[in-house]
């Protein structure tokens, strides 16, 4: 596939659940979304003063909120913290810290790497980003754990290293924070999936000041809400939700992978907010699940696997269990 033609195709993620109701029917809120890996029973969010709705976000919220992201993910002193709306407002732009070259992005993967890159003019090639015995590829990224297996990586080398942890809050004994001290390296943090809060649209950039200050120029004045300054700092200062948290997503985990054996399919891997199997046909499996008004997602490359994330409350459950006998 050419630059162009990739950085066009259409994407390619979990949700569309509304689209999914006009073709298997139902109104929109009967339905179950399982096609992300987004934690299903979300942080507790409190009211929230006033001045977080009305006023610009003061210096003292951005601190606050940066503080709290140095201590839950133990930067290292000497690597810079961006908060962004969103990681995918941060994969966009990460190309563009760079002239335009190789870059390899280790798949299959999350494809807003890929579309991002290839929007930037960059090509795609496949291997490893350093090789013995040859040239060092300009840029690399990897997710971390990835997305839709679960495999974990070892840091790349190349002049522009991209680390997606966005789901690696379920495991944070297996991250690579400490590489955010390298030059050239990025590690991104992503609010959503771990605390559930996908809409808030919070995430972070944490690496090479010399990267982190461009990109910090690139988001412009502002670049995160008065609320979510508020509760990402509420929420990632709650270290007793987050233990709770993991505990629960694990036993969750292994509940659905039960289930889902009992129905005749096998694991292939994923982390504790997504479980990724192999069946005889994924899309079969997508629809015998839409009937049941039940959204789950396949992928264009492969026809066999088929990727759920975790129901939230016990009637979610009784539905899917429903639904595979």
């Amino acid at each position: 596939m050419s630059r162009v033609a990739q950085a066009n195709q259409q994407p390619d993620h979990g949700g569309g659940v509304d689209a999914a109701a006009a073709r298997w029917g139902g109104p929109r809120a009967s339905w179950i979304d399982l096609s992300t890996g987004i934690n299903p029973l979300p942080y507790p969010v409190l009211a929230l003063p006033a001045q977080a709705w009305a006023a610009l976000p003061d210096q003292a919220a951005q601190t606050a909120l940066v503080t709290a992201a140095r201590q839950f993910w133990q930067v290292p002193a000497d690597a810079a913290v961006l908060a962004a709306p969103g990681c995918s407002a941060l994969i966009a732009r990460i190309p563009a810290l760079a002239p335009a070259a190789r870059v390899s992005i280790a798949g299959p993967t999350y494809n807003e790497h890929g579309r991002a890159f290839a929007a930037a003019g960059w090509q795609a090639v496949s291997g490893p980003a350093k090789v013995a015995g040859a040239a060092a590829i300009e840029a690399a990224v990897i997710v971390h754990p990835n997305n839709p297996d679960g495999r974990f990586f070892d840091a790349p080398q190349a002049a522009l290293t991209v680390i997606d942890e966005s789901f690696c809050d379920v495991a944070p004994e297996a991250s690579l924070i400490s590489h955010a001290t390298r030059p050239g390296v990025i590690v991104l943090k992503s609010f959503g999936k771990f605390w559930g809060l996908a809409g808030l649209r919070l995430g972070f950039a944490i690496g090479d000041p010399a990267l982190i200050g461009p990109l910090a120029q690139m988001m412009g004045p502002w670049p995160v809400s008065g609320p979510a300054l508020h509760i990402g700092a509420q929420a990632l200062n709650d270290t007793a939700w987050a233990a709770a948290t993991r505990s629960r997503l694990a036993a969750d985990a292994a509940r659905l992978d039960a289930l889902m054996a009992g129905a005749g399919v096998s694991l292939v891997g994923g982390t504790t907010l997504f479980r990724l199997y192999d069946t005889e046909d994924a899309a079969q499996w997508q629809d015998r699940l839409a009937r049941h008004q039940i959204w789950t997602r396949i992928f264009p490359y492969s026809s066999r696997w088929l990727r759920l994330g975790l129901p939230g409350p016990q009637a979610d459950w009784a539905r899917l269990t429903a639904a595979l006998a």
